[in-house]
């Protein structure tokens, strides 16, 4: 089997790792363990402002690299095949993609609580995998504090 873990590295991609390595151990699986970054955005402004605002988005995108290998260790500690990746691009899509590409039998992702408001404006990316992905979602609920 084959699950593609999708981690957007905030306070809830530790229980999505917890409850996947836990899944995973059960099914004999190999991970393909995703985060989406944002796209390296266009700069407009002097050569000076365009060079700092690539440095801050690189150091941004080395820093996901790093957070994303640590999750990576955790399921490799668990004895479970991993592959990290780390794409910049549209969230939905390129999960969808991915799990595509990879053969993947199933998405496993967290989903945040949010306010009404927050999800009517700006949807949810889980919602939207539900709604596109051809292949079984797991989604992972943030835990109750």
């Amino acid at each position: 089997m084959k699950i593609q873990v999708v981690v957007d590295l905030s306070e809830i991609s530790s229980n999505v790792v917890d409850e996947a390595i836990k899944f995973a151990k059960a099914t004999d699986a190999e991970i393909w363990l995703l985060h989406v970054a944002e796209p390296e955005p266009d700069f407009v402004g002097s050569k000076v402002d365009t060079e700092v605002m690539r440095d801050v988005h690189a150091e941004e995108f080395h820093k996901e690299h790093r957070q994303l290998q640590l999750y990576a260790s955790q399921f490799e500690k668990s004895g479970l095949k991993t592959t990290a990746l780390l794409i910049q691009g549209e969230t939905v899509k390129t999960i969808l993609n991915q799990a595509k590409r990879h053969t993947a039998d199933i998405i496993v992702m967290g989903s945040h609580r949010k306010g009404a408001l927050a999800h009517l404006i700006l949807g949810s990316t889980s919602e939207g995998v539900l709604n596109h992905s051809n292949i079984p979602v797991m989604i992972i609920p943030v835990p109750e504090n």
